[in-house]
């Protein structure tokens, strides 16, 4: 009896083994589930072209600022950039603007416009993905025009600018940014007056862009 009980558990065994290396074999379910893909990171990296607008705030240079100037007023314009962004997610980019509005003060018959001004700015920025703090700057110019007691005269002045903003991608391709830029066109000769006048100013404008 003895030898038929332990034939039977040796056959068992026997039965069982082939089945226990199976299972043994046998990644567990969940090292055989699919892993799921991260997202990929927003990039800078490309063109881009948009719009702005914002107000300005400033104050007449040289005769300008005796006379008191002191223009302000609301302005609208566009952009067109380049940004590359490195794998540190430092950022470098080249922009330039264009902006005309109503950018005006007088005082005592006297009276300052600001036709246009525009910029040629490097940007220096680093990426958290979608958000862009940046800082920039780089060549100013615009046409400021003096009105003496009705005598105008108007010169075209080459200055620059700096500031600084950020940005943030609302999408893969539209972005919006808030930005500040203090800029000084100089001093030239205004006919009317006889003396050396220019304008700085102070801008804060919002803007939008389209990437390629």
């Amino acid at each position: 009896m003895k030898s038929v009980l332990l034939a039977g558990v040796a056959l068992g065994a026997l039965a069982a083994g082939p089945a226990l290396a199976a299972d043994l074999g046998r990644a567990p379910a969940a090292m055989n589930a699919p892993v799921g893909t991260a997202s990929p990171v927003f990039s800078w990296t490309g063109f881009y072209i948009g719009g702005n607008a914002g107000y300005a705030w400033g104050t007449g240079k040289d005769a300008a600022d005796l006379y008191g100037l002191e223009p302000d007023g609301w302005l609208v314009g566009g952009q067109v950039g380049y940004n590359y962004q490195f794998v540190n997610n430092v950022l470098v980019g080249v922009e330039a603007d264009i902006q005309g509005g109503d950018v005006t003060g007088g005082a005592t018959g006297v009276s300052s416009k600001l036709d246009y001004f525009g910029t040629v700015r490097a940007r220096l920025g680093y990426a958290f993905d979608r958000v862009l703090p940046y800082v920039t700057g780089g060549l100013a110019y615009g046409r400021n025009t003096i009105t003496d007691f009705g005598l105008s005269s108007s010169n075209t002045h080459v200055g620059w600018t700096a500031g600084a903003g950020i940005e943030y991608a609302l999408t893969n391709n539209w972005t919006a940014r808030a930005e500040y830029l203090y800029t000084d066109l100089g001093s030239k000769t205004y006919d009317n007056i006889g003396a050396d006048a220019g304008v700085s100013a102070s801008t804060a404008r919002l803007g939008v862009n389209y990437k390629f």
